[in-house]
């Protein structure tokens, strides 16, 4: 098929490259000229597992293009994912639609034969409405249709589970729409081990939103449990781990730590728990409410460990800190939490050294308070303790690093703000390992 995605940011270009992998002749819109310009490279302008691998697969051959131009995304696509971005909106109250309403107001003037305008961002309800407003308003043929395609993709993750997600949910009002659904996904669905989910639009919006709450949910509620375990010396993992084992509960998302973050949870839920507050639900938005309360409470949690470790006041401190994404896989800092704890220190008054794989730049734009090394080693030179702030594998799997950072940072003090650390290594080469919900160790232990 012949398929536009409007919109290239971490969810359009790695949803128009998992379309071209699939098949399709796609065409990718990105108004940001620059953006644009380094996507026709065929390289992305963000970091994305696996989104540069496919790139470089597809735009040479043309089957993957990238345009400023959505009057030739009209011309040429027989499919529009909508793919634009819905930040939160400035008073927090629910998501700003403005791009998604101005894409589709821009798009159906444009269309000259029939059409499927296929929503991936992320939206309340009701939106869905006002689209097949405009749609209907603004058409100039017959045979333009609206399908809710909400996406469930994990940043860092994203080529991956565009290519091989555990669902396909789409929200539509006839046959002609499913038909077009099914053709687009028939090479993922063809494998038979994915279930494709029917519904009509305004179950899809709700489920996207109650989706992405309740894990935010689940975060908050293993954080909340990690302050117990904290009070009484009990072991978080093992908390985890009885709990996993229930199927109705599952392992997943269960990892005691900053909270969640991210360009997706946190507006989400806030903008979920809006929605549900003006629709009357009281219940629901208590909940989500008290969700949001124990994710921000994780920060005041994360520096008290800190200042635990440092056994000393921290102002005049140097921290070697390891992480600005927002989580492993992505160069994303938007709401990271890692970048959110190292302000704070930074403004208790210790000189905070950040280092991260792909996101440093990123970080240098949004944060140039804080100081910044291009590698590890760098950021951890002569510091007082070492803070582990994002999962990357280099810093909580590489045995070599605890052993080359033991030689630059006497101290020896790391403080693991998201569990993910191999503590042993460290250990094993002389460092004290703080972690949340868990017992302090020690290499004499």
């Amino acid at each position: 098929m012949r398929v536009s995605v409007i919109g290239c940011g971490h969810l359009g270009a790695s949803h128009a490259a998992a379309m071209a992998e699939l098949g399709h002749e796609v065409i990718g819109v990105e108004i940001d000229p620059d953006k644009c310009a380094t996507l026709a490279t065929g390289a992305s302008w963000f970091y994305e597992a696996g989104l540069d691998d496919l790139l470089a697969k597809h735009v040479p051959t043309g089957r993957l293009r990238f345009t400023t131009s959505l009057a030739e995304a009209a011309a040429f696509a027989d499919v529009h994912f909508l793919a634009v971005g819905t930040p939160l909106r400035a008073d927090g109250q629910g998501y700003d639609v403005s791009q998604v309403l101005g894409a589709v107001e821009q798009l159906v003037p444009l269309l000259r034969r029939p059409a499927m305008i296929i929503g991936k961002s992320t939206v309340t309800v009701g939106t869905v409405a006002r689209l097949q407003q405009i749609i209907t308003e603004r058409a100039g043929v017959e045979g333009i249709e609206l399908v809710w395609n909400p996406e469930f993709l994990r940043e860092g993750h994203a080529v991956a589970d565009s290519l091989f997600p555990d669902r396909i949910l789409v929200g539509l009002t006839s046959p002609t729409a499913l038909a077009a659904v099914q053709e687009v996904y028939a090479p993922i669905t063809a494998r038979g081990d994915i279930e494709m989910v029917v519904t009509d639009p305004a179950t899809a919006e709700v489920a996207k939103s109650a989706a992405n709450a309740f894990l935010a949910t689940k975060i908050s509620y293993i954080n909340a449990i990690a302050q117990v375990c904290d009070l009484t010396g009990a072991n978080i993992d093992d908390v985890a781990h009885v709990m996993g084992i229930d199927k109705r509960i599952g392992h997943g998302g269960m990892r005691a730590g900053l909270g969640y973050g991210g360009g997706c949870l946190p507006k989400d839920v806030a903008a979920f728990a809006h929605a549900v507050t003006k629709l009357g639900a009281t219940d629901a938005a208590g909940l989500l409410d008290a969700v949001q309360a124990v994710n921000r409470a994780r920060m005041d949690t994360a520096v008290q460990l800190v200042a635990h470790a440092a056994a000393r006041p921290l102002a005049g401190l140097t921290i070697g800190y390891l992480g600005a994404a927002f989580k492993a896989g992505t160069s994303d800092v938007r709401d990271s939490p890692a970048l959110r704890l190292a302000d704070r220190l930074h403004h208790l008054g210790a000189t905070v050294r950040v280092h991260d794989p792909e996101s440093l730049d990123n970080a240098r734009r949004s944060h140039p308070q804080l100081a910044f090394a291009d590698t590890a080693l760098d950021a951890v030179a002569g510091a007082d303790l070492v803070v582990v702030a994002t999962e990357w594998g280099q810093y909580t799997r590489d045995p070599k690093l605890p052993v080359a950072a033991a030689d630059r940072t006497p101290a020896r003090t790391v403080v693991d703000v998201r569990n993910a650390l191999d503590a042993e290594p460290w250990l094993a080469a002389g460092w004290t390992v703080h972690q949340m919900g868990r017992p302090t160790r020690s290499p004499d232990a």
